[in-house]
């Protein structure tokens, strides 16, 4: 299999008030997603659920993000998702709590 990288977009989510980490990769994900339309795998004669997704997130509290729940936002592909130190939480130093914000790395593959 020799798998050639077709596209790579980045997406920012934040959860103001929750101070949940697999919500803010959530809406990163979907940050990212929602700004394409990707038709090189039809154009190139293949079925979009044969993709290969690798989705890194970035967040300040990695252990936190449940990466199987942030997998079922990719509508087809082979999902790969993992989560990594970056991000920021930001403290509320008037109101308390923290706003937690995530980036997204996403690329996608296909075997050509």
């Amino acid at each position: 299999m020799t798998l050639k990288r077709f596209a790579t977009e980045f997406g920012m989510g934040v959860d103001l008030r929750g101070e949940d980490h697999t919500k803010a990769a959530i809406r990163a994900v979907k940050d990212a997603l929602y700004r394409n339309s990707l038709t090189v795998a039809p154009a190139l004669g293949k079925d979009p659920s044969e993709m290969v997704v690798k989705c890194v997130i970035g967040v300040a509290e990695p252990e936190n993000v449940d990466t199987a729940e942030v997998a079922k936002v990719f509508p087809y592909g082979n999902i790969a998702v993992t989560a990594e130190l970056g991000g920021l939480d930001q403290g509320k130093p008037d109101t308390g709590g923290t706003t937690v914000i995530a980036v997204a790395a996403i690329q996608v593959w296909l075997d050509i």
